[in-house]
């Protein structure tokens, strides 16, 4: 059945319409092969003088500190990413080093990794998985207990995994566990200056 909030109103590849980002996870393995593939997209990601700033820090579900790693995501988080089957954490460098030992701050860090983190979830819908990606985290618990150096800015994280059955949800997130739409291009895309809004 289509889902009327996920037509394009222009063409586009249907894999942009395919990727969604759901909560309700199967818990299943992803084999490493899979993953990989997940972070070779990434890699290929576009970054200012091509710094790629982008790291990526995972574990999967059946690794010995999967606890700690969801320790450090909020509760609520935390209650429907614990069946996700791998969680990953994106990091990105807020410097450029240059020849010399020299280091430059670079402007464009976070929107770099949000390119790598596009492919990254691509790339999981692509080969079936589903990646949701996520804010809810304790950011300083994250930095500590991941050994993140000062350097580096952590993004986000995301959970990736095959989609699961719904009623594993508490209601209130069952009933929101559908791809959702997103606002028309003529509330987004402006030729020219911003327009005044009265």
């Amino acid at each position: 059945m289509t889902n009327p909030a996920r037509a394009a109103a222009h063409p586009v590849d249907a894999l942009f319409l395919e990727r969604w980002s759901t909560r309700a996870f199967d818990a299943t393995p992803i084999p490493q092969a899979d993953l990989d593939s997940v972070f070779e997209a990434a890699r290929w990601a576009p970054s200012a003088f091509n710094h790629q700033p982008w790291r990526f820090l995972y574990l999967h579900r059946d690794d010995p500190a999967w606890d700690e790693y969801l320790d450090l995501l909020v509760p609520f988080n935390r209650d429907w990413a614990q069946r996700a089957s791998v969680l990953i954490f994106i990091l990105s460098d807020r410097l450029i080093d240059r020849s010399g030992g020299e280091s430059q701050t670079s402007y464009s860090h976070s929107f770099d990794a949000g390119a790598a983190w596009a492919m990254l979830a691509l790339q999981a819908t692509r080969l079936g998985y589903h990646a949701h990606g996520l804010t809810g985290v304790d950011f300083d618990a994250a930095r500590a207990a991941l050994r993140v150096p000062e350097r580096f800015r952590i993004e986000a994280a995301v959970a990736v995994g095959r989609r699961g059955d719904p009623s594993l949800l508490p209601d209130s997130l069952r009933e929101r566990e559908q791809p959702s739409g997103r606002k028309p291009i003529g509330e987004l895309v402006f030729a020219g200056r911003y327009p005044i809004i009265p």
